[in-house]
């Protein structure tokens, strides 16, 4: 396991990664709330604040705009992803290279797992091979640990998501990336089944500033290390204030009481 304290996509060994692997994840309807943030230069421009510690795109959006903001933030090269339209099983088809994300200036990977899955078996072997290589080439892997399935009843109980952050330690990930469960005390269940692998909170869809940053502060008391959150911030017409917020939260310790 790497040493994530001192990683270039964490700060004080906490991370707020600004997702914008949406538009192949959830297609172009999630730009809908604010249209211009169709343009990844707008998320971009968004992502050299100082509260965020990497952003998180698909190969094709880092190779035409990550050139121009390599010095004012962290890339989290995201290797695989599928398409809204898909409409079989959860899968998740590796896209990019660790090789190749490293080229273009990865400074992390990272890479979807649907366990429960009846393509899981395939999913870990590609996560296998894209964990090993990952190490070879000195970079943190995030794991989104995601269980999903015909299978798989309720992939919102907090059992289900601490094995998912369990999975992502016994499979060798630095960070797990996991849905919230809802309450405290849950999140403190998916932490220590996470072990030494740090957990950061997905973002999710927007809900309201107080009720998303309640949300954050859990999972920071509750031990986890920060977010990935990329439509509670972006969907926002002015997403400076929420990310001021939010770094108050994350990287101070601040109650939401002190900073809404």
């Amino acid at each position: 396991m790497l040493p994530i304290d001192d990683s270039p996509i964490t700060r004080d060994g906490k991370s707020l990664v600004l997702a914008y692997d949406h538009g192949l994840e959830h297609g172009p309807s999630d730009f809908d709330p604010v249209p211009e943030t169709t343009d990844p230069e707008v998320v971009f421009d968004i992502a050299t604040h100082d509260a965020v510690s990497a952003i998180a795109v698909q190969k094709g959006i880092a190779e035409a705009y990550y050139p121009s903001y390599e010095e004012d933030v962290a890339l989290l090269a995201k290797l695989n992803g599928t398409s809204n339209l898909w409409m079989g099983e959860p899968d998740s088809p590796q896209n990019c290279s660790v090789e190749y994300a490293r080229e273009i200036g990865a400074d992390a990977v990272g890479y979807t797992v649907y366990s429960g899955s009846n393509h899981e078996v395939e999913m870990y072997e590609g996560f296998r091979g894209i964990q090993e290589n990952a190490r070879a080439n000195d970079l943190p892997v995030v794991m989104w640990s995601y269980p999903r399935g015909q299978g798989l009843k309720n992939d919102t109980s907090a059992s289900t998501i601490a094995y998912a952050a369990r999975i992502a330690l016994e499979i060798g990930a630095d960070i797990a990336k996991v849905k919230y469960p809802g309450d405290p005390d849950a999140m403190e269940q998916v932490v220590r089944a996470a072990g030494r692998t740090n957990v950061i909170m997905s973002g999710g869809s927007k809900t309201s500033d107080e009720d998303f940053l309640k949300s954050v502060k859990a999972v920071m008391d509750a031990g986890g290390t920060g977010l990935a959150v990329g439509r509670n911030v972006w969907q926002r017409e002015n997403p400076e204030e929420l990310l001021d917020a939010l770094e108050d939260v994350i990287y101070e310790g601040k109650s939401v009481d002190a900073v809404v």
